[in-house]
């Protein structure tokens, strides 16, 4: 097996705020520890990272996640692990509109969704999240990254003060909340989280709070939260902070949930859209 090197690294911004492409590495292989620590300050240091032209296997995916923490498990009912694919490894999760007897096979299967921060409503949320793209439809089904470090420095200095020490309630039922009809996947849970989460890495603070999920500012009445919300929402997916990704076959998408919130582009229902998710274990509830 060749030895992927530190050298051999070709690490390139994507936005000011957001993104970076890593190139001269094939995941197939495993790197040095040398180049691994480059890619995950690299991580650190841009939250998003593209690794195109990949061709993984469910182990290398596995693998690959590893290089960032412990590997989290499937946070969705066993029907989304089909023959061929998360059934065999259960760390991985099928993100699809592909449907078998007229029922997805895979999670999230249909439509654009809004900005949000993957298991916010969990009392210690993933620390990372990696999508590997096996099937894309001809256009559409883009992913969102938005820099929440670069949202919460430029945020209105006013806006930021009437937030600043406060939690807010993230509650998540992916039917009722994203859609409002029934295609929806059957899930719920709540949690509380600070509005401005600091970095337990980095040190910098980031919002925390987003347009799907966040329901409202703790110790606020109904209007002054949802005032305020609407402000923190507007501002944090402004486009100077977002890196858009075109999905291509074979790209392997890394990022930060502790920093960063994401969303999709709607795209063509009749065309087929398969996804392998992986999550890296949060190691602590948000400060």
């Amino acid at each position: 097996m060749n030895v992927i090197t530190r050298e051999r690294l070709q690490i390139r911004p994507l936005t000011r705020h957001i993104g970076a492409e890593i190139r001269g590495v094939d995941l197939k292989q495993r790197p040095d520890d040398e180049t691994i620590a480059r890619i995950y300050q690299s991580w650190l240091d841009h939250l998003v990272l593209v690794f195109p032209d990949q061709d993984l296997s469910q182990e290398d995916l596995l693998r690959v996640t590893g290089y960032f923490g412990e590997p989290g498990h499937l946070d969705r009912p066993a029907k989304y692990h089909p023959p061929g694919f998360s059934r065999v490894l259960p760390g991985i999760m099928l993100i699809s509109n592909i449907r078998e007897n007229g029922e997805p096979i895979g999670a999230l299967p249909d439509g654009e969704m809004m900005f949000h921060h993957d298991m916010i409503h969990k009392e210690v949320p993933s620390k990372a999240t990696l999508l590997y793209s096996v099937e894309i439809p001809s256009s559409g089904g883009n992913t969102l990254f938005a820099s929440g470090y670069a949202a919460y420095e430029m945020l209105d200095p006013a806006i930021r003060s009437k937030a600043e020490g406060r939690q807010a309630l993230h509650h998540y039922n992916y039917g009722s909340t994203q859609r409002g009809d029934d295609r929806g996947v059957a899930a719920f849970n709540e949690c509380m989280h600070p509005v401005f989460r600091t970095h337990e890495e980095t040190g910098r603070k980031a919002v925390y709070v987003n347009r799907l999920m966040t329901v409202k500012i703790d110790g606020m009445d109904a209007r002054e939260s949802d005032t305020v919300l609407n402000a923190i929402f507007d501002h944090a997916e402004k486009p100077e902070f977002v890196y858009e990704h075109v999905w291509r076959k074979g790209d392997l998408l890394l990022w930060d949930n502790r920093c960063s919130s994401h969303a999709r582009t709607d795209f063509p229902a009749q065309e087929r859209r398969l996804m392998l998710r992986t999550t890296v274990r949060g190691t602590t509830r948000p400060v």
